[in-house]
């Protein structure tokens, strides 16, 4: 006989939301925009959430720190960082665009795409249809042509002297904090900061392209669609105002 057991909704149906903290010496990395957007991710799904208590964790040298809500509870747990994120930091990454087949306009009213809900399953197959196409990761592209988002990344470029991402508030993109972070601290490297909307072509005409996430920092393209791409002065300045 089957063994039987009772699963979550969560379990079921990705039906929670989730931050992913890089974790420090000094304690977690811009945790209070973490929270803030935890909260404002399950008040999307109607999730009861309150807070966390999370004590004083720490990492040596650093590590990564997982916050779940669910409608039945919080989880929170720590582990070490991949060797992936530590290489596309390093080495940089690999990318191909592909279409989501919606237009930046038409989205559901329903759409969960400002929440950082638990449903990854499309996130991660797409990074595994990359890697079958001899690549690391994706853009996403709206159907009427403007870049959106990495599956678990922000897309972040540099055109000249300004620092670009893709607006949230115009495109149905999770707000990224680690590029939000960036941005606002891009004049103490004498960048200029802007968030705008981008077509691939656009994007692939940039001086350089990175992915931004928690854990991995930035991770410069090195590649897109195939086409190589030199490596910018500005990736090590970059990674060093972030603190990585």
């Amino acid at each position: 006989m089957p063994e039987r057991f009772l699963v979550s909704a969560a379990e079921l149906f990705g039906d929670g939301v989730f931050e992913t903290v890089h974790l420090r010496p000094s304690g977690p990395w811009l945790l209070p925009a973490h929270l803030d957007r935890l909260a404002r991710s399950a008040a999307l799904l109607d999730l009861p959430f309150s807070g966390v208590e999370l004590g004083s964790p720490s990492a040596d040298p650093e590590g990564a720190l997982r916050i779940m809500v669910t409608r039945e509870s919080v989880h929170v747990a720590v582990s070490p960082l991949s060797p992936a994120v530590l290489r596309e930091r390093r080495e940089g990454i690999r990318l191909l665009s592909a279409d989501l087949g919606f237009a930046v306009d038409r989205q559901p009213p329903w759409s969960l795409a400002a929440a950082k809900s638990l449903s990854y399953a499309s996130n991660l197959a797409a990074r595994r249809w990359a890697a079958r196409h001899h690549a690391d990761d994706v853009v996403w592209l709206s159907s009427d042509g403007y870049v959106l988002e990495a599956p678990t990344a922000s897309i972040v470029w540099l055109t000249g002297d300004t620092l670009c991402t893709v607006p949230p508030s115009e495109a149905p993109i999770l707000p990224g904090i680690t590029a939000a972070h960036l941005l606002a601290t891009a004049s103490s490297a004498g960048l200029r900061a802007a968030e705008r909307m981008v077509t691939l072509p656009e994007l692939i005409a940039a001086d350089a392209i990175w992915l931004a996430s928690s854990l991995r920092g930035l991770a410069e393209a090195v590649s897109l669609d195939g086409a190589a791409r030199p490596r910018s002065p500005w990736t090590g300045r970059l990674q060093a105002l972030l603190g990585f």
